[in-house]
């Protein structure tokens, strides 16, 4: 059985790539893409594999925008490190969705279930226009604006205008990349689970940081890491030892 990677984390596509020859004797991994570009570029030129295990956020957008340019005749094995996608009730079919990072049982079962699948003959991807379509709503699910009442009127505010959220006197701040800075009724709390957690990261109690925003990151006392906020001297965010492993990953992709 052959298989193509689609990932641009390179030590997540070295383990993955491990594992699958490490499964079976007979497994190839014949190529490792890490764009959404070099995929389409890829599947147009070259005899689909039996499996394709696509990241689903790679540098240059979503691994869905594959399937608009091309018809993918491998099964696919979806994997991300982002939980708000892990919907059981799509892993029909051949279809999987894999959480990051990437367990050597789990993604046997998963091969083991596209190869029972086509020793059935179903068609591996029966549920994959039904899954995409789902996490694309999803994706686009997160907070795009707010509104705030202005003057006599109303005012809306972009999402990727804030830079950075910090919390004051129970108080929620949005810093905008002007300067400028706007209240908001909601929480921190809230805000976290309203913004999209690949551009928005809650560094503390008090932060939640816009990785667009990021100036520079330095080692700091006790493990901590100190994060400079372009054009915004007066806050300092400090990100602790416990959490400073998590904001490395969320960095690193």
């Amino acid at each position: 059985m052959k298989f193509v990677i689609i990932e641009d984390e390179r030590l997540n596509a070295s383990r993955l790539k491990k594992i699958v020859e490490q499964l079976d004797d007979a497994f190839q991994v014949i190529d490792i893409i890490d764009t959404i570009s070099g995929a389409i570029e890829w599947f147009q030129q070259n005899p689909h594999p039996e499996v394709a295990l696509m990241d689903i956020r790679l540098g240059d957008g979503l691994s869905f925008e594959i399937f608009d340019q091309v018809k993918v005749g491998s099964a696919v094995i979806f994997t991300t490190a982002y939980d708000e996608y892990a919907i059981q009730a799509f892993k029909v079919n051949g279809v999987d969705y894999l959480l990051k990072p990437v367990e050597r049982e789990e993604l046997e079962a998963a091969i083991q279930k596209i190869e029972r699948t086509r020793q059935r003959e179903v068609p591996v991807n029966d549920g994959l226009a039904e899954l995409i379509d789902y996490v694309r709503k999803k994706e686009t699910g997160y907070r795009q604006r707010f509104l705030f009442p202005f003057r006599d009127g109303y005012k809306t505010v972009n999402v990727s205008d804030i830079k950075l959220v910090y919390s004051e006197s129970k108080i929620t701040h949005l810093v905008l990349t002007g300067g400028a800075i706007q209240l908001a009724n909601q929480t921190l709390e809230e805000l976290e689970q309203q913004l999209d957690p690949a551009v928005f990261f809650r560094a503390n109690r008090q932060f939640i940081i816009n990785i667009n925003s990021i100036e520079s990151i330095h080692n700091h006392f006790n493990g901590k890491l100190k994060v400079v906020i372009r054009n915004n001297a007066q806050h300092e965010v400090l990100i602790s030892k416990e959490k400073s492993s998590s904001f490395k990953q969320w960095l690193d992709r």
